[in-house]
């Protein structure tokens, strides 16, 4: 609810939210959407979305009025009818979550998922003509609230997927897109089929959204390319020219807000793809194989691996606090080649013993960068030898993301010798035998 002034003079003009208005104020003249109130802040604020997708905020002041140009009706969710054309391609399509699969009704201010394949293709009609649509609404759960648990959620359903689709286009909120990969690279063993992820960075109520043509990309790419590996397919750039297919364990989100705010890191896109569909591929890949491969699902994770990260004045007794706690592995971010504070001046701010005592208690310790770009070598300085004695390992030119989701991934699939060995071990892409050397956004 606005403020009892603002209610007042809503309810005098009949303006609900999703009337289009004009407010007169101190400010200006101002006209949109009426949207609803926001749970969170000033009650006195008035919140219109503009034509141009932004929603702006101004103050109901004394003096201020509000005009209703016209009313807005509920939609329902629009339908078409659709059939199975044999012609092409079938493909699964699991919603997780996020703007890209949902619309938005102005009238509620709620959002709704596009729950049937009716649904979505009236949203993103060119669907209809790139493959059949075999959609799972899986959840719907932002992608800071993902756990392991719907990692593996989602793993199941792609392997079901593709017991009768060729390929699988998964929707996913964009923050944690690249752990989600990642996780999925190392469950999908002998993955035979293209799995791309999905998401926009804009909500698809907004002229500038990213959403249509990151999905029509990435059901190209899942209906027609033979890529058999975990891709994420978002905006090379920041216009409408070409998605990008990078290696799901080789992103990383790199912005908050900019439609191209997926890289590749150390390594390049496996391909590029035009809203029309054509398909440029630009670096190595994983084929497709013509002789049928079983895909064996290994979920298996554990949960107490940590991720932290060593800097100046950083106190190592985290390291004792998740030793404390059952945590069976942690990933350090290092700076540099892979350091952490070693031969400090003050020994209380030395990470040394608190690794080896760590090691010595079972835990695996994994060395990245924070760097991101280059990687990790444990020769170069004698403080990056003397964790290595300790017996930290040092991830080569794994990201930290990567290598704290691989951990949880082996310990939670082999005995902890076995995790220990394969931890720098390429298995799924996350290591590069030789960094590429374009490395800048």
């Amino acid at each position: 609810m606005y403020s009892e002034e603002i209610e007042k003079e809503l309810k005098k003009q009949n303006i609900e939210p999703g009337d289009e208005i004009k407010l007169i104020s101190k400010k200006g003249e101002f006209k949109g959407t009426l949207m609803p109130r926001p749970e969170l802040g000033d009650n006195s604020i008035l919140v219109i979305k503009l034509e141009n997708g932004y929603n702006i905020g101004i103050k109901f002041e004394k003096g201020s009025k509000i005009e209703k140009i016209k009313s807005k009706s509920i939609e329902s969710p629009k339908t078409i009818s659709i059939k199975h054309k044999k012609e092409l391609p079938d493909i699964g399509l699991i919603y997780t979550g996020g703007t890209i699969g949902s619309k938005i009704d102005y009238k509620s201010g709620g959002v709704f998922m596009l729950t049937k394949p009716e649904e979505l293709l009236a949203e993103v009609p060119e669907l209809e003509g790139i493959a059949n649509i075999d959609l799972n609404p899986l959840m719907s759960v932002a992608s800071e609230d993902m756990t392991f648990v719907e990692w593996q959620k989602i793993a199941k359903a792609v392997a079901d997927a593709l017991k009768k689709n060729r390929g699988v286009v998964i929707t996913h909120g964009t923050d944690t897109m690249h752990y989600t990969s990642a996780a999925l690279s190392f469950m999908l063993n002998g993955l035979n089929a293209p799995v791309v992820m999905t998401g926009s960075q804009r909500s698809s109520d907004r002229g500038s959204s990213d959403a249509f043509m990151n999905l029509i990309c990435s059901a190209h790419l899942a209906s027609k390319s033979d890529i058999a590996e975990v891709v994420i397919c978002m905006h090379e750039s920041s216009s409408d020219t070409y998605c990008s297919a990078i290696r799901g364990t080789k992103a990383r989100k790199m912005h908050t807000s900019r439609r191209d705010a997926f890289k590749p890191i150390n390594n390049k896109p496996i391909a590029r793809i035009s809203r029309e569909g054509s398909i440029e591929y630009t670096s190595n890949y994983r084929k497709v194989e013509s002789e049928k491969k079983e895909l064996k699902l290994l979920i298996g994770y554990e949960p107490k691996v940590a991720l932290v990260k060593a800097y100046p004045n950083s106190d190592p007794l985290i390291i004792d606090y998740y030793l404390s706690k059952g945590y069976k592995g942690i990933i350090i971010e290092g700076t540099g080649l892979g350091h952490t504070p070693v031969s400090t001046q003050n020994p209380d701010y030395s990470w040394l013993k608190r690794v080896e005592n760590a090691v010595d208690s079972g835990m695996i310790i994994g060395i990245t960068s924070q760097c991101l770009y280059g990687r990790v070598n444990p020769n170069v300085y004698r403080n990056l030898r003397l964790l290595s004695n300790a017996g930290a390992i040092y991830c080569e030119d794994m990201l930290p993301e990567v290598a704290y989701v691989k951990l949880g991934f082996l310990l939670g699939n082999y005995k902890k010798e076995e995790a220990e060995k394969l931890l720098n071990v390429n298995l799924a892409g996350e290591i590069t035998e030789r960094s590429e050397a374009d490395w800048f956004i």
